[in-house]
């Protein structure tokens, strides 16, 4: 009997940034009452899930070491995006996030790390954890910073207009970034996208 090379277990995936990708930008999301899905976010995860992608959220949460909140309130804010998800009968594989920050904040969480986007630190751990094949996978987002991620990563990209706006000053493209394979109005389109550009691939 044959063995069956590791690489033919590997799955496909979606890495969404989660602010103003999944849920509504609100700036540093301090209370859970602010969190809500922009619209049609959990239909596309949906069909994702459906589609036999991995669906990953890699998110920066430097608001931990600024101060503002902690990481149980992290932890009970990604509880409580799950259940949201889940009564949309959607859900998460994953959820990966940075709390640190290069400059800012207070220790242990200052520091230059590998997890911060546009490090790829988070796209490997899962890579890693989950067996995925960056080949295969695909980052959506709102920020240039998620578009960069992908490409460093080597995955393609989308980049949707439901969270910063392309000229924000807090939303820069690098001088060198190539753009992203897809510009998207929002998740829905981004997945519509995805599932028929991708539509070729085993699950």
């Amino acid at each position: 009997m044959g063995i069956i090379p590791f690489a033919k277990h590997m799955k496909k995936a979606v890495f969404l940034d989660r602010d103003g990708t999944v849920n509504k930008e609100v700036g540093y999301l301090t209370d859970l009452q602010d969190l809500a899905l922009i619209p049609g976010a959990g239909t596309a995860i949906r069909k994702l899930n459906q589609a036999g992608f991995l669906v990953v959220l890699v998110t920066n949460q430097s608001g931990v070491a600024r101060g503002y909140f902690t990481e149980d309130f992290v932890q009970n804010t990604h509880e409580r995006l799950v259940q949201m998800l889940r009564e949309e009968g959607a859900w998460l594989d994953g959820i990966y996030y940075c709390p640190h920050h290069p400059s800012a904040g207070n220790a242990p969480y200052v520091t230059v790390c590998e997890c911060r986007k546009p490090a790829t630190g988070l796209i490997d751990c899962a890579v890693h954890d989950l067996n995925i094949d960056k080949t295969r996978s695909y980052m959506v987002g709102d920020k240039w910073i998620d578009v960069e991620l992908g490409q460093r990563a080597g995955i393609r990209t989308v980049l949707v207009s439901t969270g910063f706006d392309p000229d924000d000053p807090a939303n820069v493209k690098s001088p060198n970034l190539k753009d992203p394979d897809f510009r998207a109005n929002d998740l829905f389109n981004a997945a519509d996208w995805i599932i028929r550009h991708g539509a070729g691939n085993a699950k």
